[in-house]
């Protein structure tokens, strides 16, 4: 299941090798909620790394990720950890492409204008 979000780049973390055949790439999405702000931190893994390597901070940018949560045991205690697994970058632009900046959206036409009524059959 993939989520999508947008909000502004608010920090971005080095590319870490975990080990011969893992790597991962951290950032913190800056997301206003209401009175609140959130900065929630997603990680993109393996050929995905290089995703954020057009972006700096202070960029909108819309991101498609999947959620995915698992139960860790240890000493008898079981934790719980959640990631959200980034695979989609974009600028937020992006999501507005074919609109030239400074035009205005059109209204779509109205079916109940006065003209409309003077061409009804009843």
């Amino acid at each position: 299941m993939s989520f999508d979000i947008q909000g502004k780049l608010y920090e971005i973390f080095e590319e870490q090798q975990i080990s011969d055949k893992f790597k991962k790439r951290e950032f913190v999405l800056e997301i206003p909620d209401g009175s609140y702000t959130q900065y929630c931190k997603f990680q993109l893994t393996q050929d995905k790394c290089n995703l954020l390597d057009t972006y700096k901070n202070g960029d909108e940018v819309k991101v498609t990720f999947n959620l995915s949560g698992k139960p860790f045991t240890k000493n008898g205690q079981t934790m719980y950890f959640t990631n959200l697994q980034a695979w989609r970058l974009e600028s937020a632009a992006a999501g507005q492409a074919g609109a030239p900046a400074g035009s205005q959206q059109q209204d779509a036409p109205s079916f109940y204008s006065s003209d409309a009524d003077i061409d009804l059959p009843f």
